[in-house]
């Protein structure tokens, strides 16, 4: 049996225009209604699952979509940074930032590294794969990266080489242990070429 479980970014909030790392704060008017008008050519799903984050579990109800939150497909946890721009944090700790871009074990924010963050999505794509159907997933972008660096088999390092533009779906299928990737398309186009 195939598995699909199709990544949803959330839509564009202030946090994200300034690439600011998550501060807890609500989509704009602007992604809400982006969300709302791509709502219905999204593909039906067997279920449906969100990051616990405020513009994950918003995206996904502009969306009209109504699903558990999973601890598991939380954003990457970045600890003291949390509110703050990369701009912000690199002024008052270069090294820290240095270092934490280079080494995927690295987090010297407190929070989770990302290779720390790449194996508990490992761990999430492992047990979905059990889950026949589409699965809808609103996530946070790194939680994209990391399903991504690991159905490719990319080293964690790879993570910092993705962009997840807001508003978009990434889909991959796959059984018997072996994942494929469909490369994001904005969800309006999910609907029409989901299952080729």
């Amino acid at each position: 049996m195939t598995a699909r479980v199709t990544f949803v970014s959330p839509a564009m909030s202030s946090s994200l225009r300034q690439a600011r790392f998550d501060d807890g704060g609500s989509i704009d008017a602007g992604g809400a209604e982006r969300a709302r008008a791509v709502a219905g050519s999204l593909p039906a799903a067997v279920r449906v699952v969100v990051s616990p984050t405020v513009r994950c579990r918003e995206t996904a109800a502009a969306l009209g979509l109504d699903g558990a939150e999973s601890a598991e497909l939380a954003g990457l946890d970045v600890g003291r940074w949390r509110g703050l721009t990369l701009a912000e944090v690199g002024a008052g700790e270069p090294e820290a930032v240095a270092r934490w871009l280079a080494d995927p074990e690295s987090a010297p924010h407190g929070g989770e590294s990302v290779e720390d963050m790449c194996g508990r999505v490992t761990r999430w794509l492992a047990a979905s794969q059990d889950t026949g159907g589409r699965t809808l997933a609103v996530v946070e972008p790194e939680v994209v990266r990391a399903a991504v660096v690991h159905v490719l088999g990319a080293p964690s390092a790879a993570f910092w080489r993705l962009d997840v533009p807001p508003l978009t779906a990434t889909t991959i299928s796959g059984r018997g242990g072996r994942w494929n990737l469909r490369l994001g398309h904005p969800p309006d186009s999910v609907g029409a070429v989901a299952d080729h």
